[in-house]
């Protein structure tokens, strides 16, 4: 390497020795140079730069005494200097290689940082090949302003309005040091709040004159407007608002402006529920069970797109028949933009469908939301085989006491949890007992090994069962319909005249037949698996007839 290294240094110093260059002890020097005496010298194992450079006015006239930091790498402590009345800087011994970050401050001036880095190689070979020159620095005069006069949706004073402005570039730097570039950083930061007359005022800024000035008038004003909950009950009554100004615009038009703020949610839209865990209440609802479940236990969420009132909404819940009110509490937070409906106590119970009725109005205009949906008990991921919770008949004939099925008579099946027809073919029903009073199956509509047999269909509950009272029943709010249902039933039909022992009846629901057609969907449960299963059932319970008013 040693070689290599003197081949590269001789031909320099010959240069400044004729044609009398002798080095007869072969140290690399000439004979009689006793300054650089030594390679190391002149290549130095440790090469040392320098950073210089000029600070300037936008008007281009230099800037004397203003401060200079230099921080090298990752050093804690930078260097200081100062600019002399040329507005010149320099520091010298910084080592090649090195990352620096300067910063340039003056009083009454906006602050600029740069970064560059050393060349690797330094020393006097080639001469400055170790040089970064910043310059020249421009940097803009703090003299500035610009006034806003706020005001609110309701054509008010917006008094107390936090804003932020930023002033951009406030500086520019140009960097000579071959193929390495820089980041420059200079940008005025400054914050206000509006007084009750609405005026925001911001001072101490570079003026729009001198940004105008920039290379291709890239100067700029950029406003941040907080949003404002004057009354402090946690509702925004004006939404944040952000524009940027050109300072080319600014020169032209002026450095007052009229700004008529945003209200908290954009005018012309209706009150609505962005987001619940009951989807249909959403305002692009959606009704698969599945987007509308709730576990047992959990509070059903609604999320308002604009606050709603304190005390306005309203819940009312119900099961699958709106027999009876089901007890719920509500809880409006989040500045009215969120509530909490809580059923109480077990009242949501897997494989259970539910209906809901809620309403609110809006704090800003108080338009009324209100909608209704149907929903689901249940764990979306823990989906439950359906079975026959129970089979009842209604009971046409009088008196109660000699209750039979009989011919035209409604069969009810209620599923342990809501069920969707196929939309192609339906589920028929089978008795194992005999429907004409001889001892063959399946010669009799309806009879077990039968062609044919009851066409179950879907029942599902516009009003709660009748009861024995005359009075008719009254469901909790009007019925809505989810296309679920747990209830399905037939219409019965026998040859024998006394008709049959509701227990001894046994039924069959043949899914399996449905399912074997490979053209017909099948039945499917609301975690949205096919029941392909056939049920049997022993024994029916009796719906009793209504009893008539007396005479």
């Amino acid at each position: 390497m040693k070689k290599h290294l003197v081949m590269a240094v001789v031909p320099f110093l010959a240069l400044g020795c004729g044609d009398d260059f002798k080095d007869e002890n072969g140290d690399g020097i000439a004979d009689g140079v006793r300054e650089p005496d030594n390679v190391t010298v002149v290549t130095p194992a440790t090469p040392k730069g320098t950073v210089s450079g000029q600070v300037l006015g936008t008007d281009l006239k230099p800037l004397a005494d203003a401060s200079v930091e230099i921080t090298i790498g990752s050093s804690d402590e930078p260097l200081a200097g100062t600019t002399d009345a040329k507005g010149n800087f320099e520091f010298k011994g910084v080592p090649a290689g090195s990352h620096v970050l300067l910063t340039f401050t003056k009083t009454g001036y906006a602050t600029l940082r740069a970064t560059s880095e050393i060349p690797s190689s330094a020393g006097n070979v080639p001469l400055n090949n170790a040089n970064v020159s910043f310059g020249p620095v421009t940097l803009t005069r703090l003299d500035g302003s610009l006034r806003f006069l706020l005001v609110t949706p309701q054509g008010r004073p917006a008094a107390n309005v936090r804003a932020t402005l930023e002033a951009s570039p406030a500086g520019t730097v140009v960097l000579s040091n071959g193929d390495n570039t820089t980041g420059v950083l200079s940008t005025v930061v400054v914050e206000a709040t509006s007084d009750e007359q609405g005026v925001l005022l911001f001072q101490n800024i570079p003026t729009a004159q001198e940004l105008a000035r920039f290379t291709n008038q890239t100067g700029q004003y950029r406003l941040w407007v907080a949003p404002t909950d004057s009354n402090g009950d946690g509702v925004p009554e004006i939404n944040g608002y952000v524009e940027t100004y050109t300072a080319a615009s600014v020169v032209q038009v002026g450095t007052t402006r009229i700004l008529n703020l945003p209200a908290s949610r954009p005018t012309g839209n209706p009150l609505s529920v962005e987001g619940s865990n009951v989807a249909a209440l959403r305002a692009a609802a959606t009704i698969h069970p599945l987007n509308n479940m709730v576990r047992p236990g959990e509070p059903i969420y609604l999320y308002f797109n604009q606050p709603v009132q304190q005390g306005s909404v309203l819940a009312r819940l119900t099961d699958e028949y709106f027999k009876e009110s089901l007890p719920v509490t509500v809880a409006v937070g989040n500045g009215g933009y969120s509530a909490t409906i809580t059923p109480a106590g077990n009242a949501i119970q897997a494989g259970k469908e539910y209906n809901i009725d809620v309403r609110a109005a809006s704090v800003e205009t108080g338009e009324v939301y209100q909608n209704q949906a149907s929903f689901f008990g249940g764990e979306p991921g823990s989906p439950a085989a359906v079975t026959i919770a129970e089979a009842r008949y209604q009971e046409t004939l009088q008196p109660t006491s000699a209750q039979r099925l009989n011919s035209g008579e409604t069969v009810y099946i209620n599923f342990s949890s809501p069920v969707y027809p196929s939309d192609d073919g339906v589920v028929e029903v089978f008795f194992e007992n005999s429907l004409d009073g001889d001892t063959i199956q399946g010669n009799s509509v309806g009879e077990k090994g039968n062609a044919q047999g009851f066409l179950l269909q879907r029942a599902e509950p516009f009003a709660p069962y009748q009861t024995q009272t005359n009075k008719p029943p009254v469901p909790v709010f009007p019925t809505i319909y989810s296309g679920y249902s747990t209830r399905y039933s037939f219409v019965f039909s026998t040859s024998i005249v006394d008709g049959l022992s509701p227990s001894a009846v046994t039924m069959v629901v043949e899914f399996s037949q449905l399912s074997r057609n490979a053209s017909v969907d099948s039945y499917q449960s609301i975690w949205g698996q096919p029941v392909v299963n056939d049920l049997t059932v022993n024994g029916i319970a009796i719906q009793s007839a209504p009893v008539p008013p007396p005479p």
